[in-house]
């Protein structure tokens, strides 16, 4: 695993690459997208097991995360953009796998909607299709286990998420997603350095939702009101504290293609880290078809 700097016509982004193991059938490139409260190298278990079933992966500190540019806009438009500026840098050619977990899931379906010739095929983890997800936000078991969302939304939270990310609020949110599972102490530090130097701005994605409210509105039209044409594989874990198995219910219904749906038994929510083996077989079966 090394990282790269590229530039490209949204910013100089750091990528980090792991190649294809030796004597491994080459089977392509793999993007993997991160989500919220992580960085990529947290999933080096996973790029192990990847390149090993013979994919080179590709994974970037997404808008927001240090040493990537950690200056908005953070919505979704622009999240998009900055994915398809570096694929066609990392990948210029032809359409590339796409594996995103939480944050990066949902990029990745607004990237399979918006530019669907640049996406082979896709796995998303642990979100599932936002506009499902927003169903179920309208439950009080959802929105309880979404209270950090609402936090976000305080004008005080910026400072306040900006001194505990390194500490208590990203710990419990951890534990709480993943109750079955503690990240290894190495990667937890490194986790909370890569999100220290990132000085608060991985929360502007909760605010950039939301505001303003018409023009959030307006993007719920968008991209993500179009049925997808990538064939796409979910996984969710079945003890997944911050999102649960119902708003994963008629998932399929945004979808012309293919779509799959795997729950993955006694897993939270960082899948990943959790289940890198199970995870990366049922990923490579999917993108090799």
């Amino acid at each position: 695993m090394q990282r790269r700097f590229i530039e490209t016509r949204e910013g100089r982004f750091c990528l980090v690459i792991t190649e294809r193991a030796p004597g491994a059938a080459d089977r392509g490139s793999v993007l993997y997208l991160h989500g919220f409260p992580d960085q990529p190298e947290t999933a080096t278990p996973l790029f192990d097991r990847l390149a090993a079933a013979g994919h080179r992966v590709i994974a970037p500190f997404l808008r927001g995360y240090s040493p990537s540019p950690i200056e908005g806009p953070f919505s979704l438009e622009q999240l998009t953009k900055d994915v398809l500026a570096i694929v066609d840098v990392v990948h210029p050619d032809s359409a590339i796998n796409v594996i995103g977990h939480d944050w990066g899931a949902v990029i990745t379906y607004a990237l399979c909607a918006s530019a669907p010739s640049r996406v082979r095929r896709a796995v998303t983890m642990a979100v599932p299709h936002p506009l499902r997800f927003l169903r179920a936000l309208a439950t009080a078991t959802q929105l309880r286990r979404s209270w950090y969302m609402l936090f976000f939304q305080l004008p005080i939270a910026p400072g306040v998420a900006s001194r505990v990310m390194d500490q208590a609020l990203i710990d419990r949110l951890w534990r709480d997603w993943s109750p079955n599972y503690a990240l290894p102490a190495r990667a937890r530090e490194a986790l909370h350095r890569c999100l220290r130097e990132s000085d608060g701005a991985p929360i502007e994605y909760y605010r950039a939702m939301t505001r303003p409210p018409l023009a959030a509105l307006r993007r719920l039209r968008g991209p993500l009101a179009q049925r997808i044409d990538v064939a796409t594989l979910h996984m969710q874990g079945r003890d997944d504290g911050c999102i649960g198995l119902d708003a994963c219910d008629d998932a399929g219904a945004h979808f012309n293609a293919a779509f799959e749906q795997a729950v993955i038994e006694g897993a939270g929510h960082f899948l990943p880290q959790e289940r890198p083996d199970e995870v990366a077989r049922r990923a490579s079966e999917w993108l090799s078809r």
